[in-house]
């Protein structure tokens, strides 16, 4: 799985190394460039910096570096794109601690930010007419037909009801169809979800068949919660589609975009040599290496459209610039723009409890607040990120993107740099007047 090939994003060709960026804009504003074949170098670069100040693209570098420097994280590394073009690319410290250096061919576990790809994946199948808003789930789903309501946080034996109806696929695509998750052990439901594990079973039919037992948190449409059901949706996917999540994937996004190294499972050789490793802090505040739960070199779990997916800085900036293209990336269409459109508005009205109140689209999460000083993306923002640390935004007003990989799990310790808050803070402090 190693990439040494070609990429661009729309006409431009993606370049590493801010220090260069900045004293090309210097030396090439208005300048004219060109292409290389090769990965990106500090020799292939694209004066693209006008957009934004030298100075304030030094402030975000610095920021983003000293979280290395301090310790918070073992490595990291970000790319911040504006009107197809690459503005900033860098990379600090290392794989893990005392290993390789981080490089472009580092691989993350994205974790949870394979749900907007997924995302992406259904919204190519609701723009063919395989889905509708108002579907219940049950039309591709029918074992979810009999699902039970706990009335009672404290018990899944007492006070159960059935479901008013089956959850439609609107409320499948925005985690208010009320199932659990089981991050947490808050209630009996989540216990459940511990318990039941459908995150283990061999494939998505048999997740299923176990999600199809665990009751509900509450009657589906109710209100939002963080959920399982992008596990759900990708069930639904591979039962319109007859292929598997994996094999839709790679045939319908990662080929046509050249995500060359984004996968459900590595090679051995990838493993041991590419991906970077997760830590955790200990109760001493000590960093641990967090357990994976499973291997990616054995095959003994199924494709997760939740939180499955391992990739690099490269192929989720080319993810994100095709939604920034609304749906076409070098000559490659995966959505129409209608469908981007749809794919980025807020699906759940008023409905609140979004981590950070915003609104929530098909896929991620939408702003619907007005810019802050603390929050400055304009409304109409797109976003998420995973739970091993990996964060992604998309503005769409001002046609910019910004990937972050880190590998760090949990609390990262009192005074610890807000990678996902500060670097968006600094990204639009950086923006010329």
């Amino acid at each position: 799985m190693s990439r040494t090939g070609m990429i661009t994003i729309g006409k431009v060709w993606l370049v590493a190394g801010l220090a260069s960026v900045l004293a090309a804009c210097a030396a090439m504003e208005g300048g004219t460039t060109t292409a290389s074949t090769a990965w990106p170098t500090a020799t292939d670069v694209v004066a693209t910096a006008p957009a934004f100040t030298p100075a304030g693209l030094q402030a975000l570098d610095a920021r983003l570096k000293e979280a290395v420097d301090k310790n918070e994280v073992v490595g990291l590394q970000y790319a911040l794109v504006k009107d197809g073009k690459l503005v900033a690319f860098n990379t600090f410290g290392a794989q893990s601690i005392s290993g390789p250096a981080v490089t472009e061919d580092t691989i993350f576990r994205i974790r949870s930010m394979t749900k907007p790809v997924v995302g992406v994946a259904m919204m190519q199948l609701w723009e063919q007419g395989k889905w509708k808003a108002e579907d219940p789930v049950t039309k591709f789903l029918p074992e979810l037909g009999n699902l039970k309501v706990a009335t009672k946080a404290d018990s899944i034996t007492e006070g159960l009801v059935p479901a008013n109806r089956p959850p439609n696929m609107n409320e499948v695509m925005t985690h208010t169809a009320g199932f659990g998750y089981g991050l947490s052990a808050a209630t009996a439901v989540d216990k459940e979800f511990q318990r039941a594990n459908p995150h283990a079973q061999p494939n998505l039919q048999a997740a299923m068949n176990r999600l199809s037992e665990i009751p509900l948190l509450f009657q589906p449409g109710e209100r939002w919660s963080y959920s399982y059901t992008v596990d759900v949706q990708a069930a639904a996917l591979e039962k319109i589609t007859g292929k598997t999540l994996g094999d839709y994937l790679d045939q319908n996004i990662f080929t046509p975009l050249g995500m060359n190294d984004t996968a459900f499972f590595l090679s051995d050789e990838d493993y041991k040599n590419r991906l970077a490793t997760v830590y955790q802090r200990n109760a001493a505040g000590e960093k641990e290496v967090f357990p994976d739960g499973y291997s990616f070199t054995i095959r003994n779990h199924h494709e997760s459209g939740g939180d499955g997916l391992t990739s690099t800085t490269h192929d989720y900036v080319r993810f994100i610039q095709m939604i920034l293209n609304e749906g076409t990336l070098d000559g490659k269409q995966i959505l129409k723009p209608d469908t981007v459109k749809v794919m980025m508005t807020n699906h759940i009205g008023d409905t609140k409890g979004v981590f950070g109140g915003a609104g929530f689209g098909w896929g991620g999460a939408v702003k619907t607040a007005a810019p802050t000083e603390a929050a400055p993306a304009p409304t109409g923002m797109y976003d998420w990120f995973g739970i091993d640390g990996t964060w992604m935004w998309i503005d769409p007003v001002n046609d910019i993107g910004f990937v972050g990989m880190i590998q760090r799990r949990g609390n990262p310790g009192p005074g610890a740099i807000n990678l996902r808050g500060e670097s968006q803070q600094l990204v639009y402090k950086a923006l010329a007047k």
